[in-house]
């Protein structure tokens, strides 16, 4: 499969955008949930499920891959908005749905409010030594700060490392990890990777929106026989640092 890209500006995408809005305020109003004050999540999550409901007529999660099988597309985790799992797990127990997007309203008010001590409670008082840089990126679980010190360790010269953004390249475009060296978007992986032209022996860390997408890439990757991948657990959304557009 080719690398699909779907224009964000065209009037096909802008017509399904607003349709897909309009869905997940319906779903909203009929569960009770409110949005994640972050608009950046709720943008990025509408995105994917327009791009999905263009690209394979069913508004298909987009923090989980979908696969095509005898010209079926499917879900991995049969994940539809809003999806069951969401609906009859993840929001009653944690508050938020996997990709952020539908929260009860206690957990919104907490989010905010923890939004605003956000930049007191992530900053880092030193740099890494090349030791502890080293160490941290052995590890098949990233957050957002130790991503950002390891991208300043490599600026520095102590690690190297490719960053892989495996994303839509409509979620690219809104945005992208400061550093980020590849695209590989999930819904063209195989053709993408072969493209990227990655060593199997490099280190590699990937990410995507929430993490679902970028642990299910690293979980490939390691069954191909690349044998240093690391994950940003929670996505590009959890990550503090410098975004391109």
């Amino acid at each position: 499969m080719s690398i699909i890209k779907i224009d964000m500006n065209s009037p096909e995408f802008q017509a399904e955008m607003k349709k897909t809005i309009e869905f997940t305020d319906k779903v909203n109003k009929q569960f009770g949930w409110v949005y994640n004050p972050q608009a950046e999540v709720n943008e990025g999550v509408q995105m994917g499920l327009a791009r999905n409901k263009i690209m394979y007529g069913k508004r298909f999660c987009p923090c989980f891959m979908v696969e095509v099988v005898d010209e079926k597309p499917r879900s991995v985790e049969n994940r539809i908005c809003p999806c069951k799992p969401a609906i009859e797990k993840e929001i009653p127990e944690d508050g938020t749905c996997h990709c952020g997007i539908y929260c009860t309203p206690e957990f919104a008010a907490n989010k905010k409010a923890e939004m605003g001590i956000e930049d007191v409670v992530h900053t880092h008082s030193r740099g890494l030594t090349k030791d502890e840089a080293a160490i941290l990126l052995n590890q098949s679980e990233l957050d957002g700060d130790e991503l950002t010190s390891l991208l300043e360790a490599r600026n520095l010269g102590m690690v190297e490392f490719k960053l892989v953004d495996v994303r839509e390249h409509m979620e690219w475009q809104m945005g992208h990890i400061k550093g980020a060296d590849k695209l590989v978007p999930t819904s063209s992986f195989f053709a993408a990777l072969d493209d990227a032209k990655l060593n199997k022996d490099e280190n590699i860390i990937v990410y995507c929106h929430v993490g679902s997408r970028s642990a299910h890439c690293a979980r490939i990757l390691s069954d191909m026989g690349y044998t240093k991948i690391g994950n940003l657990s929670y996505g590009i959304v959890s990550y503090g640092g410098e975004i391109e557009r």
